[in-house]
């Protein structure tokens, strides 16, 4: 089993860049953020999207080259193969756009909550193949 690459695209905006002159390490987060976001709408069904939500409970990142103003950034996203219990882990590649190696990698641990509820939930088979094929 191989997990689906969701991939987007965002241009490099003024408000993104620190005083270094490159993309705020907030931004990556940003990018990784919105990219899972995305990805989670992109996949689920509507039953899972009212059904449940996602938090963030760990983001680790390894910054490996600087985005500067105008750079278009290609941001590419995947789960693991396996959901454990209530968590979930989730890869993101950041890559200026036509580059073979990425500006960053991001891995976060998701869990998934009852929507009505907000408590814990394990993550159903149903909702792994979505994102698993």
């Amino acid at each position: 089993m191989a997990a689906e690459i969701f991939t987007q695209r965002f241009a490099v905006d003024g408000s993104d860049i620190d005083e270094l002159g490159h993309v705020n390490n907030i931004v990556y987060l940003r990018y990784a953020q919105d990219i899972a976001v995305a990805h989670w709408r992109a996949r689920a069904t509507p039953e899972m999207l009212a059904d449940y939500v996602w938090v963030v409970m760990r983001h680790e990142v390894d910054y490996r080259s600087q985005l500067t103003l105008g750079d278009d950034v290609e941001v590419r996203t995947w789960v693991d193969d396996a959901a454990r219990g209530p968590a979930w882990a989730r890869f993101v590649a950041i890559h200026k756009a036509g580059a073979d190696k990425p500006a960053a990698e991001i891995k976060s641990n998701w869990c998934l909550l009852d929507a009505a509820t907000r408590r814990i939930k394990r993550v159903p088979p149903e909702l792994v193949a979505r994102f698993v094929v």
